[in-house]
């Protein structure tokens, strides 16, 4: 493992590292890892050979994370970030913590929040100290962004992606803000029934006339009335539930019957 550890290292440690590189490397690291994988209760703090390999693989872990999100293979960030935990929560005990131990704690909490998931991500908030929730810079950032989540305060989180603690916090910033922006463009539907172009942007955090905004305008189907503005009465019109009062009719009939012959 020594010498694949130090190509990881140095590729991804390149001002640009070679992504399509680092994805060969880290397959075959993944092949090297679970040969010579280790349950806590084989370790022994004695044996700093074992420390040393623990030590490498949670490094390489924290690598492949950060590599996940770059290629936006998410699937793949939720594989390793449940591997790196392993690493954080069970084998505590035998490491010393690691410097990047915070930054991936937040970033698995703002992954969360971005897809929606908000009890995984009060789960995950019960097994961290309180002093860590309340003076970390990594974690802070994501608790704040959490509460403008859920009390409906979108436009805090549009302006939090200026302020990230990480670069890397970037992609899962988008997915919130999108998330947040489908949030908003409910609330409008459901609160006005018509508004202009113009508004809706300024409301949505997006350029008027913008490819983002027509794409939302797309995706929820709103449409423009005579005066260039978005009608939003027709979305909030349900359709009428047809009740099947014949088929209703019939099955009790049948139902009475049946009950007769039993009796």
């Amino acid at each position: 493992m020594s010498n694949l550890y130090k190509d990881i290292k140095a590729e991804w440690s390149k001002r640009a590292p070679n992504l399509l590189r680092c994805g060969q490397l880290l397959g075959i690291f993944k092949l090297e890892i679970l040969g010579g994988f280790l349950m806590p209760h084989e370790m022994s703090k004695s044996n700093p050979q074992q420390k040393d390999q623990l030590v490498r693989s949670r490094d390489v872990l924290e690598i492949a994370v950060e590599h996940s999100i770059t290629v936006k293979d998410y699937a793949a960030f939720e594989r390793y970030m449940a591997q790196l935990k392993m690493y954080y929560y069970d084998y505590d005990k035998f490491l010393e913590p690691s410097q990047e131990m915070h930054k991936m704690i937040g970033l698995s909490l703002l992954y969360m929040l971005a897809t929606n998931r908000i009890a995984d991500f009060h789960i995950a908030l019960e097994r961290l100290p309180s002093a860590l929730l309340l003076q970390d810079r990594f974690i802070m950032p994501v608790l704040a962004l959490e509460n403008y989540f859920m009390e409906g305060r979108y436009n805090k989180i549009l302006e939090a992606k200026k302020s990230l603690p990480s670069e890397i916090y970037g992609n899962f910033m988008d997915m919130l803000v999108l998330t947040a922006r489908e949030e908003i463009a409910s609330c409008i539907e459901k609160s006005y029934l018509k508004m202009t172009p113009k508004q809706a942007a300024q409301r949505l955090g997006l350029r008027a006339g913008g490819k983002e905004l027509l794409e939302l305008v797309e995706r929820r189907h709103w449409t423009l009335d005579a005066q260039g503005n978005y009608d939003y009465a027709a979305l909030n019109i349900k359709p009428k539930d047809e009740v099947p009062a014949n088929d209703i009719a019939t099955h009790n009939l049948s139902y009475a019957t049946e009950l007769e012959k039993i009796i």
